[in-house]
């Protein structure tokens, strides 16, 4: 039967008579067999031939690296819209692909650390900030200054950064989470205080709203993510707190920006560095 891997001598056996007439297509399969193969249709050796470069790709996306494309400004000026960077999705542990479950634990976020998470309202949107508390942490961004366990995280204050889109300059500040020193912004515009809690927050209750800010106890095995544009950023102040099964991974490299690209042209120089030590390469 064409198609099907026998012994040349149990297909002579039962295609004798074929063969004594020499029919073309018998004795093609006779060849193929002599030969160790079988012939495949053309569109499935063609199609098999791509396997190979799937698999090396899924595999990358699911288990190790994983490209994003930065949307919006929250994260600046660590974070520049239009920033492609690369996140690594095994530092925190591996995880299978759409459910998302943890099966090898390899590591915990870090405060400092810059990770994409899945949005806790809608797991269909990627977001990107810092980390800020850890589970069991008591969180204060009060007149805005963060105060982690009762120990204010200090800033030092630093040349203005000028956003070249709105014309205008905010003061810019360096302060360290843990080992990553990282810098903000503030936008004096903006009033400290937040009247309530925003609608759909995570956890209703767990954080005490103020005229002078916000106050948060960091549930177990959630995270607390703020953005470094602190008054044009959506983040837990907001909606509340980051679950573990949501986390992606830990963002640790931007190698292009396509609207700088664009401006700049191909010869342009480009901004290829690490996440955390953004802010000391662009000075």
């Amino acid at each position: 039967m064409p198609g099907r891997r026998t012994a040349p001598a149990d297909f002579d056996t039962r295609n004798r008579a074929a063969l004594d007439r020499h029919e073309p297509i018998v004795e093609q399969e006779r060849k193929s067999l002599e030969d160790g193969t079988v012939r495949q249709p053309a569109w499935l050796e063609y199609t098999a031939s791509f396997f190979p470069v799937i698999l090396v790709v899924f595999l990358l996306r699911s288990f190790l690296f994983e490209p994003f494309r930065i949307p919006s400004g929250s994260m600046v000026p660590t974070l520049e819209i239009g920033d492609l960077i690369l996140v690594n999705k095994y530092e925190y542990g591996i995880r299978l692909p759409v459910v998302n479950k943890k099966v090898l634990e390899l590591g915990q976020p870090k405060r400092g650390d810059v990770m994409v998470f899945r949005y806790p309202l809608n797991t269909s949107q990627d977001y990107i900030k810092r980390v800020v508390g850890l589970p069991g942490d008591r969180v204060e961004y009060v007149n805005k200054q963060l105060t982690i366990n009762n120990q204010p995280v200090p800033l030092e204050k630093v040349e203005p950064y000028y956003d070249a889109e709105r014309m205008r300059t905010y003061p810019q500040f360096v302060g360290r989470l843990g080992d990553t020193p990282h810098r903000v912004i503030v936008d004096d515009l903006v009033q400290p205080g937040m009247s309530r809690e925003a609608p759909g927050n995570t956890h209703p209750g767990a954080c005490q709203y103020s005229g002078s800010g916000v106050v948060c106890r960091v549930p177990a095995g959630h995270y607390f993510m703020m953005g470094d544009n602190r008054d044009n950023s959506e983040d837990s102040r907001f909606w509340g707190f980051v679950p573990d099964e949501n986390i992606v991974g830990r963002a640790f490299f931007i190698w292009m920006n396509l609207a700088i690209w664009a401006a700049l042209g191909a010869s342009g120089s480009r901004r290829r560095q690490n996440v955390e030590n953004a802010e000391e390469n662009d000075k």
